[in-house]
């Protein structure tokens, strides 16, 4: 389960209330592991049950105030061990992908725009990820957590690039495929 450590993770870069998270999950975390605003307070939930987390005092009384939560070295202790634990990688399962062996049997009507949708789509992720990369990782950053972080947007680089790279071959092939069907 890596719901539980992304949000560690996140609390342990800086202690952050559940609206705080949700934002952060949007602009960073979120590109390689999303969640949504119920099941990060879900999850803080069960964290702090579980004593891994805990609220933060509030400065000043007030109603309504929104709860930060920090990691305990309980929750420090669970992701070292979740991070150095060794794990498989998951197999592909891709609907694209599916879709397009399924054409082989049932013809392509309809993919080829859906496929110039997904390049769209793969461009624009590409585009931002290498806009991120250029604010946020100058050459002179390379503290070991920077290099860290920015290998993590490096897989989403390569990945994007992969796809545009995949689906511009496969969208050169399609006007001869849609002839055969």
């Amino acid at each position: 389960m890596s719901l539980p450590h992304a949000i560690l993770t996140a609390l342990l870069e800086k202690p952050s209330s559940g609206l705080e998270l949700t934002r952060r999950f949007d602009k960073s975390i979120g590109y390689f592991w999303s969640a949504t605003h119920q099941q990060i307070y879900r999850e803080l939930g069960k964290l702090e049950a579980d004593g891994l987390i805990r609220t933060l005092p509030a400065q000043a009384p007030a109603r309504g105030q929104k709860k930060s939560y920090e990691v305990l070295p309980a929750g420090r202790a669970e992701l070292a061990r979740w991070t150095a634990a060794g794990q498989d990688p998951k197999p592909l399962r891709d609907t694209l992908l599916l879709r397009l062996r399924a054409a082989a049997v049932v013809g392509t009507a309809g993919l080829e725009t859906d496929l110039r949708r997904h390049l769209d789509l793969h461009r624009r992720q590409l585009a931002e990820y290498r806009e991120i990369e250029k604010r946020d990782f100058p050459p002179d950053r390379d503290a070991p957590e920077d290099r860290l972080r920015h290998l993590v947007l490096r897989a989403g680089i390569d990945l994007e690039t992969f796809w545009t790279q995949w689906l511009t071959h496969a969208l050169a092939e399609f006007p001869e495929l849609s002839e055969r069907h």
